[in-house]
């Protein structure tokens, strides 16, 4: 992560412990392509009843970082800007308590209201609590294999006990930077753009290919764990050996095309790990050609 995004998330999180977020909503970055102007201004809207101003901020920081950079222009921005948005709105029991009260608005007077019933990973729902606390429940489920054991929860409008307790749940965002998800998303945003970055540097060509890549982590339960398995087998595999001059794939976008084509719903990532595999011998063989995809 970058000295600035090391002080921007700091600063959020400053922000957010103290007290209530009452900063002053954020400005869009100065010298924002107009095209980009509507998203980035959705995407500040999105963020602020997501988690508050100041989490609004640290998306218009990490925007700023490629507004005028050279071999940005403004589809790529505006995906960036789309993007992350989405990846800093990830889902976690707290979001979809927000969203299911929103529906209640929109209900006439004596409804009987809906039920959604979401499947968790234990791990996923402990890694929403503070770190403090979370940490040493997370060893103990560890210890006992039960990290990946599935948890329904039920998220109701149907009665006032249900809508009190989405109630309580969505409230504990005021907690949400403080906990293991938050900082493992933190880290995650910041090496996608760090990745971004490279790109522009190194192969240029393949900076919309490393964007997209945030396409693979969606949701959450088996959805978002094995997105994110995926995206880090490829980052490690193909794209950071290729930027640090160890591996030399001369179309990593392609790679990456043929590498994601690979990923699909697998905890052991065979076929992927295969592909890459394959990717980087053909290298070593000096034969590497991409293979168009179907």
């Amino acid at each position: 992560m970058s000295d600035r995004g090391i002080v921007s998330s700091l600063r959020y999180l400053f922000a957010d412990f103290i007290g209530e977020d009452d900063a002053e909503p954020p400005f869009l970055p100065e010298g924002l392509p107009e095209p980009v102007m509507a998203l980035a201004s959705e995407a500040i809207h999105l963020l602020i009843d997501y988690q508050g101003p100041s989490y609004a901020s640290l998306y218009v920081d990490r925007l700023r970082r490629f507004v005028g950079k050279q071999g940005v222009d403004d589809t790529m921005l505006a995906e960036i800007a789309r993007l992350m948005a989405i990846r800093m709105s990830y889902e976690d029991p707290i979001r979809i308590a927000q969203l299911k009260l929103t529906e209640l608005s929109g209900q006439p007077v004596g409804s009987a209201g809906s039920v959604d019933i979401r499947k968790f990973r234990l791990e996923e729902l402990i890694s929403a609590l503070p770190a403090v606390i979370a940490e040493y429940i997370l060893d103990a489920v560890e210890w006992a294999g039960l990290a990946h054991k599935r948890v329904s929860i039920r998220f109701s409008t149907k009665s006032r006990f249900g809508i009190r307790r989405l109630k309580i749940e969505a409230g504990l965002r005021r907690w949400r930077p403080l906990s293991v998800r938050y900082a493992k998303e933190r880290v995650w945003v910041e090496r996608w753009l760090h990745m971004i970055d490279r790109a522009l540097t190194k192969q240029p060509q393949a900076a919309p290919a490393i964007i997209h890549t945030a396409t693979m982590i969606v949701g959450y339960g088996e959805v978002y764990r094995q997105g994110m398995m995926d995206w880090n087998a490829i980052i490690d595999g193909l794209v950071k050996p290729t930027f640090d001059g160890v591996l030399a794939l001369s179309d990593l976008a392609g790679a990456v095309t043929e590498a994601r084509a690979a990923a699909v719903p697998d905890p052991r990532q065979s076929a992927l790990k295969r592909k890459i595999a394959e990717l980087r011998a053909r290298v070593a063989a000096g034969a590497y050609t991409t293979v168009p995809s179907s």
